[in-house]
């Protein structure tokens, strides 16, 4: 079973979905859990979701195995990215729910487990995804990180109350210029859903990692709630009508972040008398 698959394209941009895996090997499965076997914590159909995201050039990087097997958006020392908050792991052994994935004590990954999976799974992944931003950059001189995430719309054990419909994050402006930021919130309030800039999410591992502005890196990512373009209960169906609508949002994000790197690129070889424009190298606060 493949460890991922990449579709390239011509554009600056990079999307990353490292969640929306589903396929967990055999072994695996069989010390699983009827509820874990749902799967519930999937990132469905971003994949069908941002699939005319390859009309505008994007090159795109899909998990394929599920965030159960290994969690991609976390570090693989398994660190606790959000202190304060409920850990959801590296390997994670609960939904997000709180039921457990796997039905004996025995078939909880050990630390040698752990390792192992980093090697066979975490690893291709990261290694692609540095090598690509480093292929984007030597072309362009400048690379586009947009993770792509999404989750159901109300998870009590993790947050209160309903989430907002499009949740962006920067890591608080360190990730990305923090004018690229603005205009990806700005184009993703522009429609009729909430949209909101580092606040329940900032951005995981990979936002946080492989974002860096100072080197014309920069990196975003994107939490959209299910509701918006499937039904939030199992199977959980993709829902073509809301999609289509959600996608009309979506659109114009993508073509915000390309634009405004586009433009300050331009602006870096044509106008070098003016040096508040001459690179996309911003301090971020």
């Amino acid at each position: 079973m493949k460890r991922f698959n990449l579709i390239r394209g011509h554009s600056p941009l990079l999307i990353s979905i490292p969640h929306m895996g589903t396929y967990v090997p055999e072994a695996m499965r069989k010390g699983m859990t009827e509820a874990a076997l749902k799967l519930p914590d999937t990132d469905w159909h971003v994949d069908r979701l941002y699939y005319f995201a390859k009309e505008l050039g994007a090159n795109i990087l899909m998990a394929t195995h599920s965030r159960y097997v290994i969690d991609l958006n976390r570090p693989q020392d398994d660190a606790h990215l959000y202190p304060g908050q409920l850990k959801t792991g590296l390997c994670p052994v609960e939904t997000f729910t709180g039921e457990e994935i796997y039905r004996d004590k025995e078939d909880v990954p050990d630390e040698i487990e752990k390792l192992n999976r980093v090697a066979s799974y975490w690893l291709p992944y990261h290694e692609t995804l540095a090598a690509e931003l480093a292929r984007i950059k030597e072309k362009h001189g400048y690379a586009l990180l947009y993770d792509s995430h999404s989750i159901k719309s109300e998870v009590p054990r993790l947050f209160e109350g309903r989430l907002w419909d499009l949740n962006l994050g920067s890591s608080k402006g360190t990730a990305c210029d923090p004018e690229m930021a603005q205009a990806a919130l700005e184009a993703a309030s522009s429609g009729s859903y909430s949209a909101v800039l580092d606040k329940r999410f900032v951005g995981g591992y990979i936002t946080r990692n492989y974002g860096d502005p100072a080197n014309d890196i920069h990196a975003i990512q994107m939490e959209q709630v299910w509701g918006n373009y499937m039904d939030e209960e199992h199977p959980y169906p993709f829902r073509e009508d809301k999609a289509q609508k959600l996608q009309e949002v979506l659109r114009p994000v993508l073509k915000a972040i390309i634009g405004w790197a586009m433009m300050v690129s331009m602006l870096k070889y044509i106008s070098p008398v003016f040096p508040v424009f001459g690179s996309l190298n911003r301090k971020t606060s």
